[in-house]
């Protein structure tokens, strides 16, 4: 059954809920109906028993004869359905239907009130037997009610049943077929919309139908799908475009080099000249390579390597006394404060440290000579929050959003010397992120920019 299709299978599972229902139904249909004609019979025998008592009580004392009289009228009024005997406790016959001449209950007379099935003159009957005491004569009365007309009717309500049930159970089965066929229809739609997209053609979306229901939200649900498909290969095919352009002008650089050096003899001092310039661009390389592969594996889903209780106090102390040097090489003034009392964080001490260094390193560059840049580290909240202020030429308010992204410069005017391949802020940003917090920045042209990195805290 696992291999039909969804119509059929819903069909299935319907009809056979829906011939449970009708069995469950025909039952207690069935049985209700029964009960209901045994209850009016018993009622219909207890006027008759009790109409035969009063005719005792009011005919015993004139005699045989008379009751005889009074209990045959009173038999020929119940009609053709109904019988009756009356007899004496000693079996001495006082009346009797034509069919009830004979006993047709137990021989002896009951000591209470019976009730039971009788075939009388060849038909059915319901019989209530009775022990009647009136003025000290005890009378053994039956009273008898037919069941023929009663067992007609159940037996065409068992045929309804037995015919009835089955043609309409196959035909409901075929109208939920049909309807269910009808209904996923626009899933069938949905399925040869989705095959033909292909890596080519991501733009292209699923039609949606605005029914309000499941396959509604399922159409919009691929669609959305297809929107981060298409946008996360565009990631990947910028990706590589700006990978294989970055690497492809140090090797060029590396090259080139090789070349007019081996174009004729040179000096010891042409040969480490060119050899000094291969090694700087094969660092580079190296640089470009190593970040690549740390955003391959945020790409690939995972976090930091060694999570650990530490004081991010200490990595932000180790990047300030790097980013220090490289501050008073360009003349700048550089200040930080981190607090005494320790902020522990669950992380990885290298990773952290090289997050503010990335902030650290990528003030300096873009700060002028003269300028600032002010480090600060303190708690706000649950988080530790670092601070990076600079003065140098900021940011446009159409770069800011783009300034996270891949190989992505704000300023287009920088060589590749100067502004690196535009990784680090990416990198900055995995960093943040894999520890549970985020980074930002504000940004003003010509008074400088504030990068601002949120780690939470442990709780002590």
């Amino acid at each position: 059954m696992k291999n039909l299709p969804i119509g059929a299978r819903l069909t299935a599972w319907y009809s056979l809920m829906l011939a449970l229902s009708l069995c469950l139904f025909g039952a207690v249909a069935y049985f209700s109906m029964s009960h209901s004609i045994t209850v009016t019979v018993d009622e219909q025998l207890q006027q008759h028993f009790q109409a035969a008592r009063d005719i005792i009580d009011d005919n015993a004392a004139a005699g045989r004869a008379a009751l005889q009289d009074e209990l045959s009228e009173f038999a020929d009024s119940l009609g053709t359905g109904a019988c009756l005997r009356v007899a004496y406790r000693d079996g001495s016959m006082i009346y009797a239907s034509p069919d009830m001449q004979q006993k047709v209950g137990p021989a002896r007379a009951p000591a209470a009130s019976q009730q039971f099935w009788a075939f009388i003159g060849g038909a059915r009957f319901w019989v209530a037997r009775h022990l009647v005491t009136v003025k000290g004569v005890e009378y053994d009365v039956e009273v008898a009610a037919s069941m023929q007309a009663f067992d007609r009717s159940l037996e065409r309500f068992r045929h309804l049943l037995y015919w009835a049930g089955p043609i309409f159970l196959i035909l409901t089965a075929l109208g939920g077929y049909w309807l269910s066929r009808r209904a996923l229809v626009p899933v069938d739609q949905i399925i040869h919309a989705a095959r033909s997209i292909g890596a080519q053609d991501l733009s292209r979306r699923v039609a949606v139908l605005r029914t309000g229901d499941e396959l509604e939200r399922l159409a919009d649900t691929l669609n959305e799908m297809l929107s981060r498909l298409e946008a996360s290969f565009q990631r990947m095919t910028q990706f590589t475009a700006d990978a294989s352009h970055e690497l492809r002008t140090p090797i060029s650089v590396m090259r080139a080099n090789a070349e007019i050096t081996l174009r004729k003899p040179r000096s010891d001092v042409e040969y480490r000249d060119a050899l000094e310039k291969i090694l700087d661009e094969s660092e580079r390389v190296s640089r470009l390579i190593e970040q690549l592969l740390l955003l391959a594996r945020a790409d690939s889903g995972f976090g930091i390597r060694q999570a650990c209780r530490m004081d991010l106090n200490a990595a932000m102390q180790g990047a300030c006394r790097e980013a220090s040097a490289l501050a008073e090489a360009r003349q700048l003034q550089f200040n930080w404060c981190v607090p005494d009392k320790p902020l522990h964080v669950l992380g990885d001490s290298a990773s952290l440290e090289r997050l503010f260094v990335i902030l650290l390193d990528n003030a300096i560059k873009y700060t002028p000579n003269g300028g600032h840049v002010d480090v600060q580290l303190h708690r706000d909240d649950e988080f530790a929050l670092a601070e990076v202020r600079d003065t140098g030429s900021g940011i446009r308010a159409d770069d800011i959003e783009h300034v996270f992204d891949r190989f992505y410069r704000a300023d287009h005017a920088r060589s590749r010397e100067s502004g690196g391949a535009g990784l680090g802020l990416a990198i900055g940003r995995w960093i943040a992120e894999a520890h549970g917090g985020d980074i930002g920045v504000e940004s003003e042209v010509g008074k400088g920019s504030t990068f601002r990195a949120r780690i939470p805290l442990l709780q002590e």
